[in-house]
């Protein structure tokens, strides 16, 4: 694994021409002095970690504390992916799932489990992951586009007059 764009396929939503591109460096301390490179500027940030592994849990933290450091944290998406579910006893990924919703929850990250070997989840998690990332893209274009800010009024049109009473006049009328 190399810290290298993953393949990036054009099977998004409608709505997203271009799929994003998404970076890897699977933890791994070599790339640790690159890694910002990538990190820097980014919109969405996915810390992975292994369900069947404590210590990659654990982990997480420190990944998005390196992640966060060229980011600012009001402007990125977060989410903890547990990964290799498959792999689990209920038993066994029930117990993860608790430390690792709490994880999720210091980092105020959205928290989802995917098994790439099944494919639970891995789906609709990218779908998620776009969809907010578009959606925070197009708002931030409308907010830097223009003077108005999202949930301003645009015009104000006039109520209708009651019964038996002229109509009123708007104000670029009169």
């Amino acid at each position: 694994v190399g810290a290298s764009p993953l393949p990036v396929h054009p099977c998004g939503p409608p709505s997203l021409p271009i799929p994003p591109p998404r970076w890897d460096t699977a933890g791994q301390e070599r790339f640790k002095c690159i890694a910002s490179t990538y990190y820097r500027g980014a919109q969405a940030i996915v810390i992975v970690f292994d369900v069947n592994d404590v210590a990659s849990l654990e982990h997480t933290r420190q990944w998005l504390a390196d992640a966060l450091k060229e980011n600012d944290p009001s402007n990125v998406i977060l989410f903890l992916v547990g990964s290799k579910k498959d792999l689990s006893t209920p038993a066994q990924y029930s117990l993860m799932e608790k430390d690792a919703l709490k994880v999720a929850q210091e980092m105020q990250a959205e928290y989802w489990a995917v098994s790439s070997l099944t494919g639970e989840n891995v789906r609709d998690f990218f779908f998620r992951v776009a969809a907010l990332t578009f959606e925070s893209s197009v708002l931030a274009e409308l907010e830097r586009s223009s003077a108005r800010k999202i949930g301003d009024t645009v015009r104000e049109y006039p109520q209708p007059a009651p019964r038996g009473c002229p109509p009123l006049l708007s104000p670029t009328t009169h």
